[in-house]
This record gives structure tokens, C-alpha cells and sequence, in this order.
């Protein structure tokens, strides 16, 4: 297994415009790879830049349906194409076709270059566009590149591939191509379905009760919750559910909306706490699959304070050389926000001073918090073979 690391970019990319003024706005991934350039992030020796091409049609087709593919064609010169298509979340623009599947293509890629080992891991942070469906555009997502990408993992034979979804938003997409599935552990950590799109993604959603219970976990997490209670929630579930399913290959959606300052969504972690969830899922990647780690981006709204600055730590812990947080933003990343007119205040320093300790989760307190890690326990643990009650597993 290589010790590389592939980074999938070009700014091509930065075609998904989503019509304009949206909220998944591609400044956000363009002052992302200046800010990790300037920080030096993308000069380590063992990270290569490798630039996507499109997924084809046969690629598309693993997960979507082919008459949905021929409306997203269609939809800039028919706008009345239906689908999900035409909606405030979901405007059609042109070249959104081509510029979803040159982002598909480069979810695809980074899993190609994890399973040929040809990297170690493999990060397109323009992927995680998790909620697209098999016949619908949903939640800002055309294709749905996390759940292809998985499709054309399990094409090559993997018999346990683990999804682990780090976005504010519940994986709905990703879970629904999934749920009839043994070989796809999906695993989402999220804001409440009772205040927050999609609505799903409750802890009883355990996978099809037929072909695959316990395919499917979920921990749906209180309004407010900051970095220690998220840490503490993390790690009373992720870690057992994949030990117990030891995957092959571990695939991360890494959304960071969960941000204090995000504009669509009601959770309170700080840089800190978004950086210390990638290392955690940096250290089970290597504890549980040989490193084999496929990492997509996903959702993100704080578009100059909040996702330059996680993705960037995203990216250094991927390539194995962790920024330190007090590292100072460079003042050239500052002027070139003010010179294009955002309106939000740049930050300065990589940190924002949280605090990312934690006390582990045991069953002689009880918070809001605590009450959802019992309701995903209960739900799921059974079906690992775990205890519920027993804060070892």
C-alpha cells in the first residue's frame, strides 16, 4: 500500500455554480485550495494533484435511474423537466449536467486510486453531494458521487465498505442506495431530523428489515450541540459499529456545517472540533483498514470564515503533516476575500479556541446529548453484536 496521498482538483470544478447566488456557492472550494496552497498543505512530497475527468453514463447509472440523467440534460433548455429540478434548492444552470459528473468523476477517481493502492488516500472536496436520489436532484445535489463512488467500489469485489457521513445534514441519499445492502455500512451523525432537512435519518432507520438490519446507523444529535458533547456522541458510536463491521475501505463525507456560524443549520462545533473529527477518522482508517480511506467534502455555508479554513485542516491531516492551530492565515488569503467583495469578516488564525476535550460517554449521566447516544445505541448496537449499556463497546 503506497503512502501517497491524491488530491482530485481542477477548477473546473468550480462549475457547479448552482445558478449564482446559492448557498453552495464554489468560492467556498476556491479559497479552500488557495488557503491550503498558501499554507503550504499542497507542497508536502507525498501529495499528488490529480485532475478528474467526467463520469460516463455507466458510471451514472450505478446509482441514478437513466431517465433522470437525460432531464438533468435536458432541464437548461426545458425548466419544466421535473425531477427536483427548477426548485430554490435545486436551480437548474447551465452545464449542470457536465459539471456534476466532472465532480462524480473525481469522487471516482480518489476511490480508483484507494483501491489500485496507487494512494493511500484520496480527497475530492468538491464530492459529498449526499442527498441527490436515484431518480431526483434533492438538497442542493444533482449526482449523488458518494453513493457511485461506493457502487463502483463494490464493483470490484469489496464485501465491507463503511460510509461514515460527518455533515449537519443526514446521508439520506447515500443510505437510500444503500439500505437493501449488507456490504455498505452507512453511518451518519447529523442535527435532529426534527429541525432540519431532510427529516430523516432517525435512530430507528437500522437498514431494510429484510436483506439488511443494521446497515444503517444514525446519530441524531440536539440543536446546540458543541464540540466536547459531539466528540463525546463520536466516540460512544462510530468507533464500535465500524470495529464490529471491520471494513475494507472506509469512506467519510466531511461536510462542515455543523459550524457554529452556519447560516443553514442549528449545531455549534468550532474549527477545533471539526479538526479533531478528521484526525479521529484518520486514526480509524488506518486501525481498522490498512489507511484505505476515500474522503469527499459535502456541505459547508460559512463560505470564508467556516470551509477554507476546516478543509484546509482537512487536507493536512489527510497528507500526514497536521497544521497547528495557532498557524497565522496569510495576509495575501485575507486581501484576495476583501477583493472579491464577500462580505463576511476573514479570519486570521486557524483556530477559533474551542475546546476539544471530552469526558467518554458512560450510563451514570444523562444530557440531551447522552439521550441520543442511548436511542442510536439501543437502535443499532444489537446488531453488531454489542451491549447498549455497556460503555466499553
Amino acid at each position: 500500500m503506497s503512502d501517497s496521498v491524491t488530491v482530485v482538483w481542477d477548477d473546473s470544478l468550480l462549475q457547479y455554480t448552482m445558478g449564482g447566488d446559492h448557498p453552495l456557492h464554489p468560492v467556498r472550494l476556491d479559497l479552500t485550495m488557495r488557503l491550503a496552497e498558501g499554507l503550504g498543505v499542497l507542497s508536502t512530497d507525498r501529495l499528488e494533484v490529480l485532475q478528474p475527468t467526467p463520469a460516463d453514463e455507466g458510471l451514472l447509472t450505478l446509482v441514478h435511474d437513466p431517465a433522470y440523467l437525460e432531464a438533468v440534460r435536458r432541464a437548461p433548455a426545458d425548466p419544466g423537466v421535473g425531477h427536483g429540478l427548477g426548485t430554490a434548492d435545486n436551480p437548474i444552470f447551465e452545464g449542470m449536467y457536465d459539471a456534476a459528473a466532472l465532480i462524480t468523476g473525481g469522487s471516482v477517481l480518489a476511490a480508483r486510486r484507494v483501491h489500485e493502492g496507487t494512494a493511500q488516500h484520496a480527497v475530492n472536496i468538491s464530492g459529498g453531494l449526499h442527498h441527490a436520489m436515484r431518480d431526483a436532484a434533492s438538497g442542493f445535489c444533482v449526482f449523488n458521487d458518494a453513493a457511485i463512488a461506493i457502487a463502483w467500489l463494490l464493483g470490484q469485489g469489496y464485501e465491507r465498505i463503511a460510509y461514515v457521513d460527518l455533515d449537519v445534514h443526514h446521508g439520506d441519499g447515500v443510505q437510500a442506495a444503500f439500505y437493501e445492502d449488507p456490504r455498505v455500512l452507512t453511518v451518519s451523525t447529523h442535527q435532529t431530523p426534527l429541525t432540519l432537512f431532510p427529516g430523516t435519518g432517525y435512530p430507528e432507520e437500522t437498514g431494510d428489515a429484510e436483506k439488511a438490519l443494521g446497515s444503517a446507523v444514525n446519530l441524531a444529535l440536539p440543536n446546540g450541540t458543541d464540540d466536547s458533547a459531539w466528540l463525546r456522541a463520536f466516540t460512544a458510536v462510530v468507533p464500535g459499529v465500524l470495529r464490529a463491521f471491520a471494513p475494507q475501505i472506509i469512506v467519510t463525507q466531511c461536510g462542515c456545517d455543523a459550524h457554529h456560524e452556519d447560516p443553514l443549520a442549528d449545531l455549534a462545533l468550532t474549527i477545533d472540533g471539526q479538526r479533531a473529527s478528521y484526525k479521529a477518522m484518520h486514526e480509524l482508517a488506518h486501525e481498522l483498514c490498512d489507511g484505505k480511506w476515500v474522503v469527499l467534502g459535502g456541505g459547508g455555508y460559512g463560505l470564508v470564515r467556516c470551509v477554507p479554513r476546516a478543509w484546509t485542516h482537512l487536507l493536512a491531516e489527510v497528507a500526514g503533516s497536521p497544521l497547528d492551530p495557532a498557524t497565522e492565515i496569510p495576509e495575501s488569503w485575507r486581501e484576495d476575500v476583501v477583493r472579491r467583495g464577500l462580505r463576511a469578516r476573514p479570519p486570521t488564525h486557524m483556530t477559533e479556541g474551542g475546546y476539544t476535550g471530552f469526558s467518554r460517554w458512560d450510563t451514570f449521566t444523562e444530557s440531551r446529548v447522552d439521550r441520543a447516544i442511548m436511542r442510536t445505541r439501543r437502535a443499532a448496537f444489537p446488531y453488531f453484536g454489542l451491549d447498549p449499556d455497556d460503555p466499553r463497546d
